[in-house]
C-alpha cells in the first residue's frame, strides 16, 4: 500500500476527516484503500480481507456517508457471525460517527433479553448490526422493519455460512429493499460464497488483500511435547521464557478452556477464559479486563474469539494446534498488526504431522520443530497486570458518558488523568481502568463521590 493512500484524498466531509484525524487514522489500510473509492461510489463490493485488516471502517465510513439523521428508519444492516463481533463492530461504527449527530447504532444478538433489544428499536434506529439468528426473532416479532436499507453488509460472510447460517440470511436479505447496496466481507472465498454474490449483489467489484502473512513481522515457533498431558508444563516454560505482556491461548474445545484457566490460575497467572457458552455479560466483561490491559492472558475457542480486536497483542499461543490450516492463519493474524513484531508460539504433540505440514503449506513456510530444552528453564514470578478494573453498575441507559467516569476520577485533587485508563460503558454498567497503584484510591473516590449526581454501586473485578 502506497504511504500517499490518505483518507484526506477521499471526497469525505471535513467533519469526519476531522473525526477520523481524532480518531488516530491517517494513511489507509490496503483493504481500505482498495475498498472505500468504491462503496463511497455505490458500488456492491465482494472483498477478502482477513480480521484486523480495518475492514470495519471500510464500509463504516461509506455507509454513515447515507444515513438521514433525521429518518430514524433502520437505513443500514450490518451481519455478522457472532456476538463479540457485533459489539465490536457497533462499538467502532459509533466512533466513525461521532462526527454527526444523534446516530443511532443497535446490536441485536441472542444471549442477551430479547426485551430491551425490542425497547430500543421502538425509538428508531439507523444502523443495526445483529446475527442472522436473532434478527430472524425480530423479523418473526415484526419489531424490526428493513423497508429502508440502503446499505446491507455482509462481515465474516464465510463464518456465517460455516455455521449454518445460509437460510437465514436468505430470508434476511429477502426482507431488505432490491435496490440497495450490498458490501460482502470474507477471509476465504469459498463455492458458497461467490454462489451468494451472484444472488444478491449486482456487478459487485471484487477487491482483494493478501491473507497469508507474507513478509510479516511475526516470529513463530513451533515445539514438541511427548503428549497432551506435557502441555500445561510446556505453557508455563513459554510464558516464563518470553514473558509477553498479552497472550492469547487457543484451545479446540471449551472443557479445555476452562481447565486451562484454572490450572494458569493457580500458577499464578491471571488468566480469563472466554468460550462459547458464556453468558453476554460475563463475556463483555472479558473482553473489557483484556481490552484494557487488567488481565494479560487470555484462554480462548476459535469460535469465541472471533472477532477479538486488541491492537497491542505481544503473543499467540496454539496450546492446541487448529484443525484446519486457515484457522491458524487467523490465529496468529491477531499478533503482528499495524508493522508491529509479533511472536507466535503453537505446541504440537508427536501424532500431529499432519497438521503441520497443512500449516506449512498454508503460511508457505518449512516448519521445524524445536525442543523445549532449547528455552531457559525460567520460573519468575508471572507478568502482572498493570491496570485494574472497577465496575459502576449504571450505563448508557443512566446517561452516563466515559467523560462522567473520568471527571468523578479526576476533579479537584483526585487521581491524574494519566493513571486512568480505557472506559467502556454498556447499557447498564461501566467499566474503568486505573493503574494498579492507584486502584483503591479510585475505589474510595467512586464509592464516596457521585457521578450525575448519583450514587452508584461499585465493585472491583
Amino acid at each position: 500500500m502506497s504511504n500517499d493512500a490518505l483518507f484526506s484524498s477521499l471526497n469525505l466531509p471535513t467533519a469526519q476527516l476531522s473525526n477520523l484525524e481524532q480518531m488516530g487514522y491517517q494513511s489507509m489500510t490496503e483493504i481500505q484503500a482498495k475498498s472505500l473509492p468504491l462503496a463511497i461510489e455505490n458500488h456492491d463490493l465482494i472483498a477478502q480481507a482477513k480480521t484486523g485488516s480495518g475492514k470495519t471502517a471500510a464500509f463504516g465510513i461509506s455507509l454513515l456517508l447515507k444515513i438521514e439523521p433525521r429518518s430514524f428508519n433502520v437505513q443500514s444492516l450490518i451481519m455478522c457471525p457472532t456476538r463479540e463481533l457485533c459489539t465490536q463492530v457497533a462499538n467502532e461504527i459509533r466512533r466513525l460517527a461521532r462526527y454527526q449527530q444523534n446516530i443511532k447504532v443497535v446490536v441485536l444478538c441472542g444471549g442477551q433479553s430479547i426485551g430491551p433489544q425490542i425497547g430500543s428499536l421502538e425509538h428508531g434506529a439507523h444502523v443495526v448490526v445483529g446475527t442472522p439468528g436473532r434478527l430472524k426473532d425480530h423479523l418473526r416479532k415484526e419489531t424490526l422493519h428493513l423497508n429502508h436499507v440502503q446499505t446491507l453488509v455482509l462481515d465474516e460472510a464465510d463464518r456465517m455460512l460455516e455455521m449454518g447460517f445460509a437460510d437465514d440470511i436468505e430470508d434476511i436479505i429477502g426482507k431488505t429493499p432490491a435496490k440497495r447496496q450490498t458490501l460482502m466481507f470474507s477471509a476465504t472465498y469459498p463455492d458458497d460464497i461467490v454462489k451468494m454474490s451472484a444472488r444478491f449483489q449486482k456487478n459487485p467489484q471484487k477487491v482483494s488483500v493478501e491473507s497469508i502473512h507474507k513478509g510479516s513481522l511475526i516470529e513463530q515457533h513451533f515445539y514438541e511435547v511427548g503428549s497432551h498431558g506435557d502441555k500445561p508444563d510446556a505453557l508455563i516454560q513459554l510464558l516464563g521464557h518470553f514473558r509477553p505482556v498479552s497472550t492469547v491461548v487457543f484451545c479446540n474445545t471449551k472443557q479445555q478452556c476452562n481447565d486451562l484457566k484454572h490450572y494458569l490460575n493457580q500458577a499464578g497467572y491471571k488468566a480469563l477464559a472466554l468460550q462459547g457458552d458464556m453468558e453476554q455479560r460475563d463475556r463483555d466483561q472479558v473482553l473489557v479486563q483484556f481490552s484494557n490491559n487488567s488481565c494479560n492472558l487470555l484462554v480462548a475457542t476459535d469460535v469465541a474469539a472471533r472477532g477479538l480486536d486488541i491492537d497491542d497483542l505481544s503473543a499467540v499461543i496454539n496450546y492446541d494446534l487448529s484443525r484446519e490450516a486457515a484457522t491458524y492463519i487467523h490465529r496468529i493474524g491477531r499478533t503482528g498488526r499495524a508493522g508491529k513484531s509479533g511472536l507466535a508460539l503453537s505446541l504440537s504433540t508427536q501424532n500431529e504431522g499432519r497438521k503441520l505440514n497443512a500449516i506449512g503449506d498454508a503460511s508457505q513456510q518449512d516448519i521445524q520443530l524445536e525442543t523445549l530444552d532449547s528455552l531457559a528453564k525460567n520460573r519468575s514470578q508471572p507478568v502482572e497486570p498493570h491496570m485494574v478494573t472497577l465496575c459502576i453498575a449504571g450505563g448508557r441507559k443512566d446517561k452516563i458518558r466515559p467523560g462522567d467516569v473520568l471527571g468523578a476520577l479526576t476533579g479537584s485533587a483526585g487521581i491524574p488523568g494519566a493513571q486512568v485508563g480505557k472506559i467502556n460503558v454498556f447499557d447498564f454498567s461501566t467499566y474503568v481502568a486505573v493503574e494498579r497503584e492507584v486502584a483503591r484510591t479510585a475505589m474510595a473516590r467512586l464509592q464516596n463521590g457521585k457521578i450525575k449526581n448519583r450514587k452508584f454501586k461499585i465493585r472491583k473485578l
